[in-house]
């Protein structure tokens, strides 16, 4: 019989840093039967913490996202309606088929100088002060503007947005995560529905209104709102764990901070190393053995959920050397932050443009940069990674 691994019994230290548990897992083979800290007692997943089998595992078609499949939906996949994390194909190819035609990489790239407007307005307010929470202060602030106004938000409805969305993304354990997918869903359909009534204006989501394929398909009213619950999750949430976990980890690291103070080419590296080392996604969302299926050893079941490692893959000693080095030099190509396959993250090139946008100015304009004290918790849960305090002074 397999043996289960109740990951809850690491207590704090599981949540604080993960990853010396799934050192110790991985010594012992790449994937295992795990039980989740705050999960259903009856609720057991697969976890592969391998690289190379959580690459293969991401792009293997057996494992599917579904869950229809298997007869159950998630909460927001309820509320919010069918979006590109949770499709296969041949229907997950037609959902990012139509949304790639207008959300492109030169619409990505022309963000640049709106991004760096909105870095220099935070930090404008921020710099005075001498210190601050760098969270509140510019690695959240600058995602939730960026994508408000990628999809059209209006700035009075900012507030109750990001509200909203912090709720149903990383909930605060209040309980009103139901009630939070509701409204956000709500909100989203009245968003679509004043853009179809106004007409063009140039922003994302009124551009998928219009946008068809070239069979003349185009996405339904559920999956416009699905679509812009995705790049909310896509395009803000893991910006603000990269942003937070950057700063966090060169301002524990000083030889690499001086490093890059010294040679600003080397911020790609910096910023890919980031993702390596500790990345905003600490795990992708779970997959569902479409068949049986045999991965490493472990006989899946059909049904089964696999939950694949992503940090944990980041942290493999057998691709990259000496893994628990953080080393913005290091030739981290391949990792798996942003995932692999056909459900590779659709924000990832807006994610590094902040990135680099943000750590650039703030390093250039703070040069005294210095931690004020500890880091707040680590957020819960074991899908995001990232503080929800990070203290600085200048």
């Amino acid at each position: 019989m397999t043996r289960v691994i109740d990951l809850s019994e690491y207590g704090d230290a599981f949540r604080t840093d993960p990853h010396p548990v799934y050192a110790g897992l991985r010594a012992r083979g790449p994937v295992h039967r795990v039980r989740l800290p705050g999960a259903d007692q009856f609720y057991e997943s697969w976890l592969v913490v391998g690289y190379e089998e959580a690459r293969a595992a991401l792009a293997d078609p057996r494992l599917v996202k579904d869950t229809g499949k298997i007869g159950f939906r998630f909460l927001d996949e309820e509320l919010i309606g069918k979006y590109l994390l949770v499709t296969d194909p041949p229907q997950h190819t037609r959902l990012r088929g139509i949304v790639t035609r207008a959300f492109t990489a030169r619409r990505v790239a022309e963000l640049g100088p709106r991004i760096q407007e909105i870095t220099d307005r935070l930090l404008d307010e921020m710099l005075p002060r001498g210190r601050a929470d760098l969270i509140d202060a510019l690695a959240y602030p600058l995602p939730i503007t960026v994508i408000s106004e990628l999809l059209g938000v209006p700035e009075l409805d900012r507030a109750r947005f990001r509200k909203l969305s912090n709720e149903a993304i990383v909930p605060s354990g209040s309980g009103d995560e139901h009630e939070a997918f509701v409204a956000l869903g709500e909100y989203l359909a009245e968003l679509i529905e004043d853009k179809r009534c106004a007409g063009p204006s140039g922003d994302l989501l009124s551009d998928l209104l219009r946008t068809t394929a070239e069979d003349g398909d185009r996405l339904s009213v559920e999956e416009l709102r699905g679509m812009a619950y995705l790049l909310l999750i896509a395009g803000h949430e893991t910006t603000v764990n990269l942003i937070g976990n950057a700063v966090l980890a060169l301002l524990t690291h000083p030889d690499q901070l001086a490093a890059l103070r010294a040679d600003m080419s080397l911020l790609d590296g910096a910023v890919e190393e980031v993702l390596r080392w500790e990345g905003p996604v600490e795990n992708a969302t779970y997959r569902y053995a479409a068949e049986p299926l045999e991965i490493a050893g472990a006989a899946i079941a059909q049904g089964d959920p696999v939950m694949i490692g992503l940090t944990a893959a980041g942290r493999d000693g057998d691709r990259y050397p000496e893994p628990d080095r953080f080393d913005i030099r290091r030739d981290n190509r391949g990792h798996l932050a942003f995932g692999h396959g056909i459900h590779y993250c659709l924000g990832a090139p807006l994610a590094r443009l902040e990135g680099r946008i943000a750590l650039r100015s703030l390093l250039e304009r703070a040069p005294d940069l210095n931690l004020d004290g500890s880091p707040g918790e680590w957020l819960p849960g074991t899908l995001m990674r990232g503080v929800r305090r990070l203290p600085v002074r200048w």
